[in-house]
């Protein structure tokens, strides 16, 4: 009788040990499995889905609500002149192979970024640098050729993070960072593991070990989640499906933006469309709230302007371009402007699909007529983003604070202010931080002022996790899942 006590009491403590051991393990589901895991060398989202924050960081990052963060550098001091940063980095920092990180390895990484033969995706980053000197140690010189008052900015992307000579060429399949968390294993079409690295620089993460499995299926997902197969899905697939966690306690839902704007793009260099009486005709036919309801089952914040509302800089200007028909169908007549018809290019994603039917129908109701056509991404890509060969368009925009776009010349809305130019010029080579967010308001106002576009609604980040899961981003101002603050709930 005591030798059966004592194996259940056995059996218990091993369970409780078990179940406690869990809580420091985390099962992550992603849609798209990233082709390498080195961010320096890849344009794929899902690689900073993975290594971002993770494995890999940079001199700058991103928080979660959008802000530039001091990282691998603590702190950072600029020229009276806005031509060089002296950056001072942390100490004891190390690589995950027990290599010691300096100022040599910043040298290292930002010249390689910005070679004439780099593979970085986002090589343009780079481009105003004219050079990087390691002072001491500790302390490295980014001379620029220009002012930049966006310099900590770009560091903090992706494609801006720091590695070392020894490993670089290695990374896309063995990464080595200086982050909380190590490359564990890598099952081809399964899942990628990361485990926790005992010689980290800063706190230690709460979780040993973090699994990301691949998932591409939005039925798949909706049944992993179910059955425990995943703890969390940052980015979940099936946004209709998503109200069914909300009412589960065992599950949250977590409901966020994006980078991305989701805009009807108009293209200004045809007429009537060159006419601010039409655009502004057109995004007052248009209810956003239809759009959410209809296209995003829900899901997405209304926009009235080109910036993401998660941003601490962002300004609601969504009342100048009110749901107002009557409004519209005054503006077009004040314009001269009858039985109007016009070419509506749709890309693959279900929201400019699912949109476009939509809006379709509200300018029919206004007298704008549409012919929709829908497009690959390779077809949209060079008749409408390279070729101009289209009138209306939807998609989401879903680079990091990208409201410079409108300052291109040739980009394909057409758009052209000298007004805008000038903020922007202004913001390019200011780096104080007040000064940068009134800039960056202006901008904001001017675009929604012109009716640049219309602007719909912010791309939702819907996530869905297990209901102990703590620390999680909301947002996504990047496309990363940054573990470091991830946490279960005793």
């Amino acid at each position: 009788m005591k030798m059966r006590l004592f194996t259940a009491l056995a059996v218990l403590a091993l369970s409780a040990t078990t179940a406690w051991a869990a809580k420091d393990t985390i099962t992550l589901g992603m849609v798209l499995e990233p082709p390498n895991l080195d961010p320096t060398a890849g344009a794929a989202a899902a690689i900073d889905e993975v290594v971002y924050a993770n494995v890999f960081q940079g001199l700058t990052r991103f928080g979660p609500d959008g802000s530039i963060r001091p990282d691998l550098a603590k702190s950072w001091d600029i020229s009276g002149d806005g031509l060089s940063y002296t950056f001072h980095l942390q100490d004891g920092v190390t690589f995950q192979d027990g290599s010691r990180f300096d100022a040599e390895d910043v040298k290292f990484s930002l010249d390689r970024a910005r070679a004439e033969d780099s593979a970085n995706a986002q090589k343009a980053l780079f481009t105003g640098i004219e050079s990087v000197d390691a002072l001491d140690p500790l302390t490295v010189k980014l001379t620029l050729k220009a002012p930049d008052g966006a310099l900590p900015f770009k560091l903090a992307w992706g494609d801006a993070v720091m590695v070392a000579p020894e490993s670089a060429d290695q990374n896309a399949t063995h990464p080595i960072g200086t982050g909380p968390f190590m490359f564990k294993d890598w099952a081809q079409g399964d899942h990628i593991t990361l485990s926790a690295y005992e010689g980290y620089w800063g706190p230690q993460p709460k979780l040993r070990e973090a699994t990301f499995r691949f998932i591409s299926d939005p039925t798949a997902a909706f049944a992993a989640m179910m059955a425990g197969d995943v703890d969390a899905f940052p980015n979940y697939p099936a946004p209709e499906t998503a109200a069914q966690f909300k009412s589960d306690p065992r599950f949250k839902l977590i409901i966020g933006s994006t980078e991305g704007e989701t805009i009807l793009a108009m293209n200004e260099r045809n007429a009537p469309l060159n006419d601010i009486r039409v655009r502004e005709a057109i995004a007052h036919a248009i209810n956003r709230k239809d759009l959410i309801d209809g296209a995003m089952f829900g899901y997405g914040t209304p926009i009235g302007t080109h910036f993401a509302p998660h941003n601490p800089a962002y300004v609601d200007l969504t009342a100048l371009s009110n749901y107002d028909p009557e409004k519209s169908k005054a503006l077009l007549k004040e314009a001269g402007v009858s039985n109007l018809k016009l070419r509506l290019a749709l890309p693959p994603p279900s929201y400019a699909r699912r949109s476009g039917e939509i809006i379709q129908a509200e300018l029919a109701a206004v007298g704008i007529q549409t012919e929709i056509t829908n497009m690959e991404w390779a077809d949209w890509l060079e008749r409408v983003f390279k070729g101009h060969d289209y009138d209306l368009s939807i998609v989401s925009h879903t680079e990091p604070m990208d409201i410079g776009i409108y300052a291109r010349p040739d980009y394909y809305f057409g758009y052209h202010s000298e007004k805008f130019d000038a903020v922007m010029a202004e913001l390019e080579k200011t780096s104080d931080a007040a000064k940068r967010t009134e800039l960056l308001q202006d901008a904001q106002r001017i675009l929604a002022q012109d009716y640049a576009n219309g602007f719909l609604f912010q791309l939702p980040k819907i996530g869905v996790a297990n209901a102990k899961i703590e620390g999680l981003w909301e947002n996504a101002p990047t496309q990363a899942n940054d573990l470091t603050a991830v946490y279960w709930e005793e």
